[in-house]
């Protein structure tokens, strides 16, 4: 099977040749002539299969014969979640879409916006953009919908976990209602399935591997070493191996700075790139490893659905990540495009957790390898695979309010004096009448009428009236004596 069989047309497929790719992947297969017959689609496929040739290829092969694009309008969106996926999309619909009449550009936040509404000024035929700098450019009355006819949500599960559901949604209502949708992911989730089913209209969905399945290709292997000894470990496996190229996946921001400054210091040319990091930073680090200027590339997970390296052969899982989908997406880093990968994890004791959870996704156990020197003072418990399905947590009650024949809060507490119930307030009607409680006491004596004559009478407050009886006469103040003059 060609290219040339799936209904691209000519311009497409010269350009797909040069790039050299002659033979679609199996999600390409199947989704592109979905696609052009103008279908919505539900594509999930494992990282580095060729998901975004497979929408991008269709999306211009259908935009090539339509309608200028006017000022301010955009006729495709293609929404990501992170900058370094746009940018990943965007050169590929310049690279794909160079012999045809058509304009593209990228937006994204971290960078001045004012640019970014200039080019869309006249207009463009694809946009590629985040969900937080997308809004930003419309309540700026840069971009327009009124032409939209495709909308493109790549990695749709990440855009859910990083929490871009809202501006989603706020972007859906943003939309004209007739339009082509096309969901494309390394997983379907049940959020994600929630979210499709007021998206898509009767979509073909498209599956080529088991859900949350690791290319086969990428060799796994576990290094147990002591959390403090990892540094090290891993400047031993670069200098041993004589490693080139190798991206490495930390938790946390100051954890990539930190290691970076230990590859650094042991004449190992490295950058970080992070959330944290200027935009122009994280584009530089991205340039200067794909080129070879710097060996390692230490990166959160931010990076891991963003970058696609041609022939990257090593991905180093410095800290297991805490959520079991992100290994997937971490690995398929490496060995994209048919092409043999390995990935290395450095897990200590307390990963033992992260490491059950991700033997148990992707169905198998992963090879372990202690060397020599770095054997643990705390040692690795031994997994087993649990194949048993997890049991879905209970729904909360709803709460209710009061009904007739229920106890109120203040019936449940009891009629008991404050000395034992320090919530209980006696005078409102909730006390034993005649209790000998210190408040009745108090109450009963602020409402005995005193001696003293000639004062103003001073009203009693309802709960000493309550409490004193109906007989109980006014407190007088006492007369204040005139001060005599001093001789």
């Amino acid at each position: 099977m060609s290219f040339a069989s799936l209904g691209l047309s000519t311009e497409i497929v010269d350009a797909v040749a040069e790039q050299g790719y002659e033979t679609p992947s199996p999600i390409q297969a199947q989704a592109i002539p979905a696609v052009i017959e103008g279908r919505d689609v539900m594509a999930a496929a494992q990282t580095g299969t060729g998901k975004t040739a497979g929408f991008t290829l269709p999306l211009l092969e259908r935009l090539s014969g339509g309608e200028k694009v006017q000022a301010n309008q955009v006729r495709a969106l293609v929404l990501t979640p992170t900058r370094e996926l746009a940018a990943q999309v965007g050169e590929s619909v310049e690279t794909y879409g160079k012999n045809l009449p058509l304009r593209s550009t990228v937006v994204f936040g971290g960078v001045k916006i004012n640019p970014q509404m200039l080019r869309l000024r006249r207009g463009v035929d694809v946009l590629v953009a985040t969900p937080g700098r997308l809004l930003d450019l419309y309540n700026q009355n840069a971009v327009k919908f009124k032409q939209l006819e495709i909308l493109v949500l790549d990695e749709a599960d990440r855009m859910l976990d990083m929490g871009f559901i809202h501006d989603i949604r706020r972007i859906l209502k943003l939309l004209p209602a007739k339009r082509q949708n096309l969901l494309f992911s390394a997983t379907f989730s049940e959020e994600i399935r929630n979210l499709a089913k007021g998206l898509v209209h009767n979509p073909v969905e498209v599956s080529v591997a088991p859900a949350n399945s690791t290319a086969e290709r990428v060799e796994q292997i576990i290094h147990p070493v002591d959390k403090g000894r990892k540094p090290a470990l891993l400047t031993q496996l670069i200098h041993d191996n004589n490693w080139q190229q190798v991206l490495v996946f930390c938790r946390t921001k100051h954890g990539c700075n930190r290691l970076v400054k230990t590859l650094i210091g042991n004449k190992i040319e490295s950058a970080a790139i992070h959330g944290n990091k200027s935009q122009g930073a994280r584009t530089k680090a991205l340039a200067d490893f794909k080129s070879g200027a710097i060996r390692v590339l230490v990166a959160t997970d931010i990076a891991a659905r963003g970058l696609d390296i041609d022939q990257l052969p090593q991905v180093v899982n410095f800290d297991l990540p805490n959520v079991p989908e992100d290994y997937v997406h971490r690995i398929g880093r490496t060995g994209r495009a048919g092409a043999s990968g390995h990935a290395v994890s450095l897990v200590c004791a307390d990963e033992a957790k992260q490491l059950q959870a991700i033997e148990r996704l992707i169905g198998k156990l992963i090879d372990r390898d202690i060397l020599d020197g770095f054997q643990p003072v705390n040692p690795l418990a031994q997994t087993r695979l649990d194949n048993k399905p997890k049991k879905p947590k209970k729904p909360k009650k709803p709460k209710t309010e009061h009904q007739d024949g229920q106890r109120s809060g203040d019936a449940a507490r009891g009629h008991k004096p404050t000395g034992k119930n320090k919530k209980h307030v006696a005078g409102k009607g909730q006390g034993k009448p005649g209790a000998n409680s210190k408040a009745d006491k108090s109450q009963s004596s602020k409402a005995q009428p005193s001696k003293n004559k000639g004062s103003k009478p001073k009203p009693a407050s309802g709960n000493a009236k309550a409490a004193a009886g109906a007989t109980a006469q006014p407190r007088k103040r006492p007369r204040k004596r005139p001060v005599k003059p001093s001789a």
